[in-house]
């Protein structure tokens, strides 16, 4: 089946014209159809049971009122095994350029995580994308990569951070903490806002449940990533992510909690880094988590 007939099949019309093709880990085309409805239509090789638990997340935060552009269908196959979702087609709005993002952004998040599902009413969304899957099963460290065909184990250090790695893998399998249903990439880029308030979350393949401080945790570490810029967040502006998205949930967190969110935070930063050493790229990001993660192993309570 081609995309055309997929169209046909599944949103009663074929495509008209493509008004914009992007994508990293999938390909995402903004279609307008023959009978005029626009559309974002989202083809990646996965899972397509860990698709069906995202795309019903999905589907139950928009119907609860969160910015998010609702689904149309899916997923369903591809000629090509591709899974293929289709949801509505959102405006495109900007990045967030206030001036307190930290702020911004957490509050955002605790909105997410308060009208989410329990991880029990969807599908399942397990695995984790890597980025999030310290619970792997792969021998070594590090999980199989999102976009590079290598194993991050068979790769030569550098020692410290295979080490930072396996300390924080150790912190974050050893939790029993329990799980709510989030969103594991909000990174600036997927999120857009209108006059200040937020407009639409996107990329909802990155749907996870996990620990509720792992989830604010990671999104701490990279809520500033543009996908423009390589300048990632310091440790006073996760800090103050974290100290917002507490507040904005009502929420008392303990020992445990800190330390598991400051954990998840080091494994997106450390994973992100052994996957860009190993694609000869990575001395950006090991440089910047290399003067930040002492001062995050404290905060996760090894030192």
């Amino acid at each position: 089946m081609e995309l055309a007939e997929w169209c046909e099949t599944w949103l009663g019309a074929a495509p008209g014209r493509e008004l914009f093709r992007t994508g990293h880990l999938s390909v995402v085309r903004g279609l307008e159809l023959g009978d005029g409805r626009r559309v974002v239509v989202k083809c990646r090789a996965a899972d397509e049971a860990r698709i069906r638990g995202c795309v019903e997340v999905q589907r139950h935060l928009a119907a609860a009122g969160f910015p998010c552009p609702a689904p149309l269908t899916g997923p369903a196959p591809l000629g090509d095994g591709s899974v293929v979702t289709a949801e509505e087609y959102v405006e495109g709005d900007e990045q967030f350029g206030g001036s307190d993002p930290a702020r911004a952004f957490a509050q955002a998040l605790a909105r997410l995580v308060r009208l989410a599902p329990p991880p029990d009413a969807v599908g399942p969304l397990t695995p984790a994308p890597p980025w999030m899957g310290w619970e792997h099963d792969e021998d070594g460290v590090w999980p199989w990569p999102d976009d590079l065909d290598a194993d991050l184990n068979a790769a030569p250090g550098p020692d410290w951070l295979d080490d930072l790695g396996r300390r924080v893998r150790a912190r974050l399998t050893g939790t029993r903490l329990p799980p709510v249903v989030g969103h594991g990439d909000f990174e600036s880029q997927n999120l857009r806002w209108r006059g200040g308030e937020l407009a639409a979350v996107h990329d909802w393949d990155s749907v996870v449940a996990l620990p509720e401080p792992a989830v604010a945790g990671a999104a701490a570490a990279v809520f500033t990533e543009t996908g423009r810029s390589t300048v990632r967040a310091g440790v006073e502006e996760s800090a103050r992510f974290l100290e917002c998205y507490v507040r904005a949930r009502g929420l008392s967190w303990g020992p445990e909690e800190w330390g598991v969110a400051w954990a998840a935070g080091l494994w997106v930063r450390a994973f992100n880094a052994k996957k860009a050493v190993v694609a000869g790229a990575g001395q950006d990001a090991l440089d910047q988590l290399a003067a930040q993660a002492e001062t995050r192993l404290h905060l996760m309570g090894s030192l």
